[in-house]
């Protein structure tokens, strides 16, 4: 039986020229995506089309609806008991989510988010936008920030360093949202060049402003996502003033800006707890969740309202319906059993949210490699065809998992004995 997409892409056909206004945009339409702009897919000389979007699927939605779960106004007025009621009142209306799929760069669009939501996810971030290019670059907006009905709660997450370049990134996605949050968390040497992301840690006036800016323009609460300081008081004042700036939630990576190889170093799930008792807003963990058991561990020993994960998502987008990959099973085979889904079925299921969904397709690619890697290894000839491929196409996708199934190279993910009976609900 061969993999065939998903038809219904063909019934979103866009005008010739089409643009969308930012006022003009429902993010509650059913089966549309919201785009802040859908300019023409960039040309760049290439031969390659990595950097267009995968389809042209986008229809004019009616004018926007109010969003429902906004504040009245912005939360910067508020002070002390009231702020932090604010902060709970709104996260309480959202349902407490407790799964959530943490920020990725290039990673956690739209239909990868959609996908993780379908099996278990309860609430997603965006991938990290640059706040300066998305208040001047149409382009940008276009081709990097989608949303739709079914995608929420939802964070958008921002990296910056002037706060008013921030307020007027932010304020263009503030209506379709839940939360907008601030990376104050990224190690990676681009966050070093560009001065944004944990780097801000050495400038906490800068970071207490870009929080006020936020907080006292909004209608929607600020979060923040940060990293820990190598010394725990440190961590926990640094928390503190984030709160008393005007964060609503906070997620905490438990481990420092040096930290950067998350399998050599493991997240302290002792100083989550110790920002947690420290603060009075949500608090949220990231670290070590590896599938579904850690992230109930976690929440059991740090006291955190949810958890977010990462990595293990990009390999894995069910693990929070309780599956797991075989690199998690090592130790624990008389519960683990092979379970009837495995990342090829993920794959195609990922890429109908593709065609209903446009994001580049340099998105796409990446998440081809996570996905099907164990079964590359297998079969690196398959590998190496998808790479020789400069110019991606649908049917040639499809095709990749045809000829991993006619090889017989399935990797089926893996259930426990206690997650068996609760995973049906997410194939349905």
């Amino acid at each position: 039986m061969r993999f065939r997409r998903n038809l219904c892409a063909s019934l979103f056909t866009p005008k010739p020229n089409q643009k969308l206004s930012n006022t003009l945009l429902n993010p509650f339409m059913a089966t549309q995506t919201l785009n802040l702009s859908s300019a023409s897919p960039p040309t760049n000389g290439h031969d390659t089309n990595d950097d267009a979007l995968c389809s042209s699927a986008i229809t004019t939605p009616p004018p926007s609806a109010p969003l429902a779960t906004a504040l009245d106004r912005p939360i910067g007025h508020l002070t002390g008991e009231a702020r932090i009621e604010r902060a709970w009142a709104h996260w309480n209306r959202l349902g407490r989510p407790k799964l959530i799929v943490a920020p990725m760069v290039d990673n956690s669009e739209l239909p990868f988010r959609l996908l993780c939501r379908k099996y278990g996810a309860q609430a997603a971030y965006t991938p990290m936008l640059h706040s300066r290019i998305f208040s001047e670059n149409e382009k940008y907006r276009s081709q990097e920030f989608s949303t739709c009905k079914e995608d929420r709660p939802l964070f958008v997450q921002f990296c910056a360093n002037d706060p008013d370049l921030l307020l007027e990134a932010a304020q263009k996605v503030e209506a379709y949202c839940d939360y907008v949050d601030i990376n104050f968390g990224c190690p990676q040497r681009i966050a070093k060049r560009g001065y944004y992301g944990a780097f801000l840690m050495d400038n906490l006036p800068l970071v207490k402003s870009l929080v006020e800016k936020l907080a006292n323009g909004l209608n929607v609460p600020v979060s923040c996502k940060i990293r820990i300081f190598p010394d725990l008081q440190d961590t926990i004042n640094y928390a503190k003033m984030l709160e008393e700036a005007g964060c609503a939630l906070l997620a905490v990576h438990g481990r420092t800006r040096d930290e950067k190889d998350g399998k050599k170093f493991r997240a302290d799930w002792k100083a989550i707890k110790a920002v947690r008792e420290a603060v009075r807003i949500p608090v949220l963990a990231n670290g070590n969740i590896r599938h579904i058991e850690d992230a109930w561990q976690c929440m059991e020993e740090t006291g955190v309202e949810g958890v977010l994960s990462a990595e293990p998502l990009l390999e894995n987008p069910a693990l929070f319906a309780g599956y797991r990959t075989s690199e998690w099973v090592s130790g624990h085979e008389e519960i683990c059993k092979a379970g009837e889904l495995d990342q090829a079925q993920l794959l195609v299921e990922y890429l109908n949210f593709c065609e209903k969904h446009p994001v580049p397709w340099r998105m796409i690619r990446s998440h081809v490699h996570k996905l099907l890697g164990d079964w590359f290894r297998i079969h690196p000839h398959v590998r190496e065809d998808l790479n020789k491929q400069s110019k991606l196409t649908f049917e040639f996708l499809y095709g990749i998992v045809d000829r991993l199934r006619e090889l017989n190279a399935r990797i089926p993910l893996f259930v426990t004995d206690y997650n068996r009976n609760n995973t049906s609900v997410a194939q349905t």
